[in-house]
């Protein structure tokens, strides 16, 4: 088994890339009560501060602050995709190694997890998640994409509604002003 070096840093601010396995799939937007579900169970077990996420189609983009003292990141992306995994109907194909392991095939089993260093790193990976929609082409601009803490961000004052509008013709997913 291939052992993966990971950084554990208590209390450490992390940017996470969580993908589902089929990249084609609009799971995580269809079911999007019961990836809220399982965050809130988590969340409430486990604490950790959301400082900007959001939800696409396949998969999701996360800024997260954990407690002093905690270092388990691990653990709280297990448990939201076990209990999303097992709160959603069972329509995937499974292979026979996942079936003798009560496994499904919903989540790829490994996720990015990058250490935030800085404020200009932490601003720079907000910005990348609540531009994210626009630059995968589901919307035109990031206040139209309702799965996102944009709108958060705008309520308290942080960003302008306009932000993150695109620039040019109809359908030209070009730069953000």
């Amino acid at each position: 088994m291939t052992d993966y070096r990971r950084v554990w840093l208590p209390g450490a601010t992390w940017f996470f890339t969580v993908n589902l396995a089929n990249r084609r799939s609009r799971l995580l937007v269809e079911q999007i009560d019961w990836l809220r579900t399982s965050f809130r169970h988590v969340q409430k077990a486990h604490p950790f501060k959301v400082i900007a996420t959001v939800v696409l189609p396949d998969h999701i983009h996360a800024i997260w602050e954990l407690p002093p003292g905690d270092t388990d990141y691990a653990l709280r992306w297990r448990l939201i995709k076990t209990g999303f995994s097992r709160r959603i109907p069972k329509r995937e194909y499974r292979r026979p190694s996942l079936v003798d392991k009560h496994e499904r095939d919903v989540w790829q089993r490994r996720y990015w997890e990058h250490l935030i260093r800085n404020q200009d790193d932490l601003e720079q990976h907000v910005d990348y998640i609540h531009f994210n929609p626009v630059k995968h082409g589901h919307v035109p601009r990031a206040k139209d994409w309702p799965h996102s803490t944009f709108h958060r961000y705008v309520e308290k004052g942080l960003l302008p509604l306009d932000w993150g509008v695109t620039v040019g013709a109809e359908g030209d997913f070009g730069e953000r002003r």
